[in-house]
């Protein structure tokens, strides 16, 4: 696991393998979810690592003994509707969060974000928040839900990605220094049409069949 600044990538052999299947063109739907759902399980283990947790007692058959819960609750919040596929895997790896929706669509001229839909929990400044994104590309997205969700309360917000682009990671640095990055992969550069590259395509159309 490497880390820059807020961004930290996370080295495992399970997520190159997987992360290659993504990538590749003649990779089924079934698939790419199912890759996708792999890798979205350790996303939320090194995530999870930033929780904070309190003793709580608890009787084993054998004796009671000191257990441990985690502090504060957490608020899952995809951006709609690649981050939908990242939803599954971290529930069932935190299977008490709660989940908001933003929906953010890009302009195809200004390749800059829409908004058209925010739906969440009200307690988020007393949450951890997890905005679950595929993709950190031009980070105009990820800024514009970072921006939304602090607005709305929420103080402790941390990105999941599959892949980042570096324009994206410094966009974020720059707007958000507070929010921490976990990605499964940095990759090289945006193209001229603001698409990651290398990348895997859109990963929404390839999550959801929609090509």
């Amino acid at each position: 696991m490497s880390t820059r600044q807020n961004l930290t990538v996370i080295e495992n052999p399970l997520i190159k393998r997987d992360i290659t299947y993504l990538r590749d063109e003649e990779t089924k739907e079934y698939q790419f979810r199912l890759a996708l759902k792999r890798i979205a399980y350790i996303l939320a283990s090194e995530v999870s690592k930033n929780f904070e947790v309190v003793e709580t007692e608890v009787k084993t058959p054998l004796e009671i003994t000191v257990g441990h819960k985690i502090k504060k609750d957490v608020i899952l919040v995809p951006i709609l509707r690649a981050g939908l596929s990242l939803v599954e895997a971290f529930i069932e790896m935190i299977p008490y969060a709660k989940v908001g929706h933003i929906g953010l669509q890009r302009d195809e001229k200004t390749f800059q974000p829409v908004e058209y839909y925010y739906k969440a929990p009200k307690n988020l400044g007393d949450s951890t928040v997890i905005i679950l994104d595929p993709m950190l590309a031009t980070g105009g997205s990820a800024s514009v839900a970072t921006q939304f969700l602090k607005g709305r309360g929420a103080s402790e917000i941390i990105m999941a990605n599959l892949i980042a682009a570096p324009e994206g990671v410094k966009r974020m640095e720059q707007e958000h220094p507070d929010v921490k990055i976990f990605t499964a992969q940095l990759d090289r550069e945006l193209n001229e049409s603001a698409y990651i590259v290398p990348g895997l395509g859109d990963a929404g159309d390839r999550n959801f069949g929609t090509l």
